[in-house]
């Protein structure tokens, strides 16, 4: 039996159908969120295989804490899903600096408080799961969202590094790209302003948030389907480094892929010219 420690387990997105998926294989589940009282009747269900937290993970006093109450209440973590985050609108001239800093805060610095305090436990126990939710958009821009792409590339590098950095204390890490799914991510952007300070991208800004507001309920990714692909994932005799989510996901970091390749080869010359 394996014990998960989730984030973000807000009902309605990825987090709590990790929880569910760990449940129905009989492992024990520590669900974090920052409102629990929307997780105590669903807790129910489960008795004492179930730990929920309050936990605002841009408090690394309190991500210490919650770690530290779920290693006395389980023996250990045997794998972390850092899914808590979400993104803001904004071009990257004009995004207020409240708001970059805090798309950078929720999507990566709040994920290494969680980390660091998760990995000493797998260290010493020689075993673990690291499983960090980025985003097609980490490694594909998105106009009008530049920030939460930023913040999402920047998690591609780390999570790649800290990979090479555990592996030879038997800690594993898997990072997760989905593209557009139906949770509830999409819900509350319809009564989110466009806090946009220059003018001139107000209509790419605007049409961003629009084409969010209309995908809400139809996003074709289904969250149960892609928690399995990720469980199958880290249970492969190889598991790979990271796994995308969805047709449309898919196709789009393919064709990144292709054109990048392409592109390298065509200035092959230049590349190498740069050498003595």
């Amino acid at each position: 039996m394996r014990t998960w420690f989730i984030t973000g387990g807000t009902p309605g997105g990825f987090g709590l159908v990790y929880a569910e998926a760990a449940l129905e294989q009989g492992d024990q589940v520590v669900l974090t969120a920052r409102r629990p009282s929307e997780l105590r009747e669903w807790a129910e269900e489960y008795g004492d295989r179930v730990l929920v937290l309050q936990l605002d993970v841009t408090d690394a006093a309190q991500v210490r804490a919650a770690v530290k109450t779920a290693e006395e209440r389980f023996g250990g973590i045997d794998v972390l899903v850092n899914n808590a985050g979400r993104g803001w609108f904004g071009s990257v001239e004009g995004s207020p600096d409240e708001t970059v800093r805090r798309t950078f805060d929720l999507n990566l610095f709040a994920v290494v408080e969680v980390i660091r305090a998760v990995l000493p436990g797998m260290r010493s126990r020689g075993d673990g799961w690291i499983v960090n939710m980025s985003s097609v958009a980490g490694l594909v821009g998105a106009p009008g969202f530049g920030y939460y792409s930023a913040a999402k590339f920047a998690l591609e590098g780390l999570s790649e590094t800290l990979r090479e950095e555990v592996e030879p204390f038997g800690v594993r890490v898997l990072l997760v790209e989905p593209g557009g799914f139906r949770t509830k991510a999409y819900a509350s952007f319809q009564a989110e302003p466009v806090d946009e300070t220059v003018d001139a991208y107000l209509p790419l800004v605007e049409g961003v948030k629009a084409a969010f507001v209309d995908q809400n309920g139809k996003q074709a990714g289904d969250p149960v389907r892609g928690v399995r692909a990720v469980i199958s994932a880290m249970n492969a005799p190889v598991p790979p480094r990271r796994i995308v989510l969805g047709n449309f996901g898919y196709d789009t970091v393919v064709a990144m892929h292709e054109n990048a390749l392409v592109e390298l080869r065509e200035n092959e010359k230049l590349s190498r010219s740069a050498d003595f």
